[in-house]
């Protein structure tokens, strides 16, 4: 649960570099339909998913750990350029090396539009969910 908050976290800061210094060197990601290895390439990555998805706001929950492998789902809401608002929902497959560093992450989303009042996560950004904000079981989403 530790590292799922931390990776939680990390990304909610919406620092690329932060961000992929949990993955090994040479990680293999698989994102959507993008596929791609390597820190350069998730840095490169990062940076455009956050020049698109503005107002980022993610939360991960831990839904099953077996060894070097964790399987996690979580929600993000964010804005795109015009303003229209989006919750994104997905879910992720972990794995890590003997070092604790990921070496492998394969995600699975799908993008809901919704009114701006449909927002359910509301902290300031970029900066980590607060502890005393619901996670997503207890949002019942």
């Amino acid at each position: 649960m530790r590292k799922v908050r931390l990776a939680e976290n990390a990304w909610n800061s919406r620092d690329p570099e932060r961000v992929s210094l949990a993955y090994s060197e040479d990680s293999r990601w698989r994102n959507r339909s993008e596929f791609f290895s390597g820190r350069a390439a998730i840095v490169a990555f990062l940076r455009s998913k956050w020049q698109k998805e503005l107002d980022y706001r993610l939360i991960k929950e831990l839904w099953a750990v077996s060894g070097e492998r964790i399987g996690v789902r979580f929600q993000y809401e964010w804005h795109d350029g015009s303003g229209a608002w989006f919750r994104s929902y997905g879910n992720e497959l972990w794995e890590f090396d003997a070092a604790g560093l990921m070496r492998a992450r394969h995600a699975s989303i799908n993008d809901v539009p919704i009114a701006e009042a449909e927002r359910r996560f509301h902290w300031p950004t970029p900066g980590p969910r607060p502890e005393e904000h619901p996670g997503l079981s207890e949002l019942g989403l």
